[in-house]
């Protein structure tokens, strides 16, 4: 079983995910990066995209947003996101 670590994904509007997840990526101002289990402390802006991320029972998730930031530290990960376009 792999290892997992916290993600919580805010827009303006609120809370639009909070749990635990095995990996994630996400559209990076450099291009789309990944995330494990104890990634290094992070920070970087967010472009236009989709975020996609896996939970720890084997199911996929997307959610497309309009930019925003990345925070990774202590094994979570918080997105600030413009908009959370559904």
């Amino acid at each position: 079983m792999a290892e997992t670590y916290k993600l919580r994904m805010i827009s303006q509007t609120g809370v639009v995910y909070e749990g635990d997840i095995e990996s994630m990526v996400a559209p990076g101002t450099e291009g789309y990066l990944g995330v494990l289990a104890h990634h290094a402390p992070l920070l970087t802006g967010l472009l236009p995209g989709k975020v996609t991320f896996r939970t720890p029972d084997g199911q996929s998730s997307e959610k497309k947003i309009t930019g925003g930031f990345l925070e990774v530290s202590k094994n979570q990960a918080v997105i600030l996101a413009d908009e959370v376009v559904e």
